[in-house]
Parts: structure tokens; sequence; C-alpha cells
């Protein structure tokens, strides 16, 4: 990332680009944990140094008031480590901050690379045909074949890694055609409509508390679709006989739930 705009509580922090990353000085990093001396976050530094790599923190050159001085700053995951050891009121929600950060830096580089599925990670989406074709061939097929052209992909191993998620979503949840037909009948669609809408809302229950920061006005409106989601999914299911399937919802959309775990996540 050549440039870069970090805000945390509407402070802007002043980036310090080294090595083609963002750091920022030990100084604002203790302001930002809600330290009151200026020196709190290398005191720190100091009782943990050896918890902390050359990717962390490192001695850089700055000019402050017309004098070259040598300050102590810190990458990203050094001010999150820095901010594990920090019990400072604000310390865990900077923690979350410096995480949603480091997300996002990750993301863009992959965007920026086009970096393609590792091995493990086909590994997950070819287990996931297999076992949902259950050696039936024209079923692997249709899953292999819809996949792709979901993707725009001449095979699932050209996969960029950002869509790695959505595919395991899409495999998992794809309504495979009996013995390769085409035709999906009304109560078919209606289940796949519910399915997809359980998911949904399961995945709303997790991360609105997040988006109501962004914008509460937004989160409070959508609520009342949700109530009303919630009651139209039990009305279809009772009236076409559905049985949804018994996934945790109430956890299979937290962050540290892996997109292959999701699915496996059973009541």
């Amino acid at each position: 990332m050549t440039s870069l705009s970090l805000c945390f509580r509407d402070t802007t922090l002043d980036v310090i680009m080294h090595d083609q990353k963002p750091w920022i000085s030990s100084r604002q990093l203790g302001q930002m944990l809600g330290y009151a001396r200026e020196d709190a976050v290398n005191k720190v530094f100091e009782r943990k140094a050896d918890e902390f790599s050359s990717g962390m923190t490192c001695n850089v050159k700055m000019t402050l008031q017309g004098q070259t001085r040598e300050i102590r700053a810190f990458s990203l995951r050094g001010c999150h480590l820095v901010a594990m050891f920090a019990k400072t009121p604000v310390a865990k929600e900077f923690r979350k901050w410096v995480l949603d950060v480091l997300d996002k830096e990750t993301l863009q580089q992959q965007i920026d690379t086009r970096v393609k599925i590792n091995a493990e990670q086909q590994a997950i989406l070819k287990e996931i045909v297999d076992r949902r074709c259950e050696g039936n061939v024209k079923k692997r097929t249709e899953l292999w074949s819809r996949h792709n052209q979901h993707f725009r992909i001449p095979r699932y191993s050209e996969l960029l890694a950002i869509h790695f998620q959505d595919a395991v979503d899409y495999l998992e949840t794809m309504q495979i055609k009996a013995k390769g037909d085409v035709h999906i009948d009304e109560n078919q669609s209606i289940e796949m409509l519910c399915s997809h809408a359980r998911l949904f809302q399961a995945w709303w229950n997790t991360h609105s508390p997040t988006l109501a920061k962004l914008n509460p006005q937004l989160v409070y409106m959508l609520h009342d679709n949700m109530f009303s989601m919630n009651h139209a999914i039990s009305d279809l299911c009772k009236k076409f006989g559905i049985s949804l399937p018994a996934y945790d919802y109430d956890h299979m959309f937290e962050l540290k739930t892996f997109p292959h775990e999701r699915y496996r996540l059973l009541k």
C-alpha cells in the first residue's frame, strides 16, 4: 500500500511509510491506547522485547521541528501486540480496530496481486464437491461446471483467493439438479429461497452490531425487515413442510469460524 489514511476514534494517525508498509510512532500509539506518559509504549516494548520481530518494530529517522531524531515505530502487527499487553480501557477496542485494518490491507494486496487459492484451499473445495456429488459423475460435473461459470474461470484452481469464501458458500448451498436435468419445481425454489434467507439472517444477526456503528439509522430500518423475514421463513417452512439444515446459525458467521467449517457446525 503506497498511501494509507488511518483513523481511530475520529483521530487521524500520522502514518510512517517504511518498507512499503504503514508504521505508527510509539508516541502516537501510546496516545491511541490512552497512556498518559509519552514513553509508556517504549516501556512496554522493553519489558517484552523478545516477543517482537523485526517486522513488528524498528527505529526510523524522522525530522521533527527541524531536527533529525531516531524514534521507535511499530507496524500494524506490532501495534496489535503492544495492545495485547496494554491494560488501558481502550486497548480492547484498539486491538479489534487494528485487526480490521490488517484484514483490509490483506484483501487489498490480494486484489492488487490477484493471488489464486493455495493447495489447501483447493483441497477444501474438492472435498465439498466429493462429498456432495456422492460418487455421481453427473453431479460432480454439474457442481464444477456451475462453479466455474459462476466465477468466470476455466478451472477451479484459477479461483482468486478473495473469492474463496464465496466459493465455499456457493458449493455448499447449490441445489443439485436430480439426474442432471434442469427442472426445479416450485417447492425446490421456495426451499432454496428460505435456506438462503436464513443464512443471510444469520450473517445479519452476527454483524449488524458492527454495522450499526457505521450507520445506526440504516441498521434500525433493516431490523424491521429482518423481523418480517423471520416470520415469512417460518410460515413458508410450515406451509410447504420444509426442514432447514440444523446449522448453528448463531455462530457460523463469527470471524473466528473458517468458511469451510461453517456448514459442519450442527446444533
